[in-house]
């Protein structure tokens, strides 16, 4: 019995159940990339023009990415206390839209509408800054997987809403809201408990390789066969039951991961070992022994540049060799040994040091020229399919939530790779999305054939990428003490890129391009004589048909893109250094 609660115990514990929870926690917390779905029934419904709701998608981003809150209180109060604030505003905000949407409450003002909307997706953050901020904690040795499938899994949730409402078979759109209202609430409600940092996570087991490894199959195997019956529903007419029998297959799918901790807690040896030699097992962000950080700032001011270059195994010997004489000419008082203000790249960073910093605002522009493109394609998904002939927007909003979960876990694997076996930075993998992303804006651009179906993956890749590497590159750059801070910091770029993108480009030229085609059809109507203008649909509101609806806009989000690559490019030139400090010595 004695040894049966020490199993359980130790499951309780298990950092990989702290995972898989807040796993399930993110599969339904990006609930903002469903705004595509339920924007063209709030319109409909509230008699909405195109601007008004891009004022209500500005609101979704706005909330969405002010987490200052969510991270002040993540540092306050336990873990559980936070996700439980984040439910209560998620249920408040939806369900209030939902009422009015429907008629159970009275029509409010715009305004009232977009504070409706930033309270219910604000939820979203305090979702991701407890399962990120736990599990970068409890995982610190692998925030590249660690950070991608999480973020993965978030971006991934608009395709698991889409279909769980498609097994609903309800005929009122709106009920997708209710499902918004009441779903993640009561999952987050009923794992909110066993997302937190828990013991023993500086050490790991020798399965932690075979663990990621089977996590990431999971992922595209989840990918895939939501994709899958994405594409078949939409070209097959299929029953109910068959619907039902594919949503049960996506929970088998979803609940798989659990057989880690099953598996770790009953089957395998506790005993944990070290990831690294004790000489070499210092935290990224942790200072070391206090000589060799002291005299940091004069090994950066002495250092040869050609030492750069060398193999990694020698470059440490030629730094070993400096730091000996510099110890020795401080001893010996030749040299003045200084401490600069404030942490060194890679230390611990409170948010205002890091505010201060250009590396900061290079991640924080660059992000918003790229993340916030990307987010104006998913906020205006509906309208584009429509200007270009499809009928349907759902299929490319579970499509680009599909290929943001890729993006995300993608990034964050080949990130992983590039620092771990080439000690070379991060940041110029959000360089290579971001490029992706300049051509997935030409293909919507241009409207060609299949374009949808290919802009959307090339953006879909590029914008979830970006949520893998950043964060990673955050916690290595700037230190794990106050990532909630940072990390919820650096996500108003979100929202920032979407107000000049969704809220001031792209709406105004759409609406433009809408009344010189009504105003066009109009002159029509009149020469051939219309008595009956009304009944031909002129008082709806105004709809814009044909690729140039969205052609200016989207190549202005191309140069935005290739700006961006430009400043990440920099940073990369930047932070040569740290990167080849925090990681040159595991490859040496």
């Amino acid at each position: 019995m004695g040894k049966l609660h020490e199993r359980f115990a130790g499951f309780i514990n298990n950092r990989w159940l702290v995972f898989v929870a807040a796993m399930w926690i993110q599969s339904c917390a990006g609930i903002g990339y469903l705004f595509g779905s339920i924007s063209p029934v709030i319109k409909s419904s509230l008699n909405y023009n195109q601007r008004q709701l891009a004022s209500l998608g500005v609101a979704k981003d706005l909330g969405d990415s002010v987490g200052f809150l969510a991270g002040s209180l993540s540092e306050i109060l336990p873990l559980w206390g936070a996700l439980l604030v984040g439910a209560v505003q998620n249920l408040v905000g939806y369900g209030w839209v939902w009422l009015v949407v429907t008629g159970r409450a009275p029509v409010m003002p715009l305004w009232a509408m977009c504070i409706l909307i930033f309270i219910g997706n604000n939820g979203e953050t305090y979702f991701n800054t407890a399962a990120l901020v736990s599990c970068v904690q409890n995982f610190p040795k692998s925030r590249g997987p660690v950070v991608g499938i999480l973020k993965g899994f978030a971006g991934l949730s608009g395709a698991i809403l889409t279909q769980i409402y498609a097994t609903i078979h309800s005929p009122d759109h709106a009920s997708l809201i209710f499902m918004v209202a009441v779903g993640p609430a009561m999952i987050v409600i009923a794992l909110m408990f066993i997302v937190r940092p828990v013991g023993g996570h500086r050490q790991v087991r020798p399965s932690d390789v075979t663990s990621f490894t089977f996590v990431y199959s999971v992922c595209l195997l989840l990918a895939a066969y939501l994709m899958g019956v994405m594409l078949l529903e939409d070209l097959v007419d299929l029953s109910h039951i068959v619907v039902i029998i594919f949503t049960v297959v996506l929970f088998v799918l979803l609940l798989i991961p659990i057989v880690i901790p099953v598996s770790l807690s009953c089957f395998l040896d506790p005993v944990e070992e070290p990831l690294l030699p004790e000489t070499l097992k210092q935290e990224p962000g942790k200072s070391g022994q206090e000589s060799p950080e002291v005299i940091f700032s004069e090994l950066e001011d002495e250092k040869p540049k050609e030492v750069d270059l060398l193999p990694a195994s020698e470059r440490q010997k030629r730094i070993a060799q400096l730091q000996a004489k510099l110890f020795q000419a401080a001893a010996e008082g030749a040299v003045r040994v200084k401490r600069r203000r404030g942490p060194h790249r890679g230390e611990d960073f409170t948010l205002m040091q890091a505010l201060i910093k250009a590396d900061f605002w290079l991640i924080f522009f660059s992000l918003l020229l790229g993340s916030g493109s990307g987010l104006t394609v998913i906020d205006n998904l509906g309208q584009m399919s429509q200007s270009l002939g499809y009928d349907h927007a759902h299929i490319f909003v579970s499509m680009i939530s599909i290929w943001n979960f890729l993006g995300r876990v993608g990034g964050g694997y080949f990130s992983e790779i590039i620092v771990r076996d080439y000690a070379y930075p991060r940041p110029v993998a959000m360089a290579i999305a971001q490029l992706v992303m300049a051509v997935g804006h030409v293909f919507f651009a241009f409207g060609w054939p299949g374009a949808m179906y290919v802009g959307t993956l090339l953006i879909g890749l590029g914008y979830g990428a970006h949520w893998a590497i950043v964060p990673a590159a955050a916690s290595e750059l700037f230190g794990l003490k106050k990532f909630g801070a940072l990390y919820n910091f650096l996500t108003l770029a979100n929202p920032a890129g979407s107000l000049v993108f969704s809220g001031l480009i792209a709406s105004s030229i759409y609406d433009r391009e809408a009344e010189k085609q009504a105003h066009g059809n109009n002159y029509l109507i009149q020469n051939s004589g219309s008595i009956f203008p009304g009944m031909l649909g002129l008082n709806e509101p105004l709809k814009c048909e044909g690729s140039i609806c969205y052609f200016l806009t989207s190549m202005i989000m191309s140069g935005f893109c290739i700006v961006a690559v430009v400043l990440s490019m920099i940073l990369v030139h930047r932070t040569k250094i740290v990167y080849s400090n925090l990681y040159g010595k595991s490859r040496g």
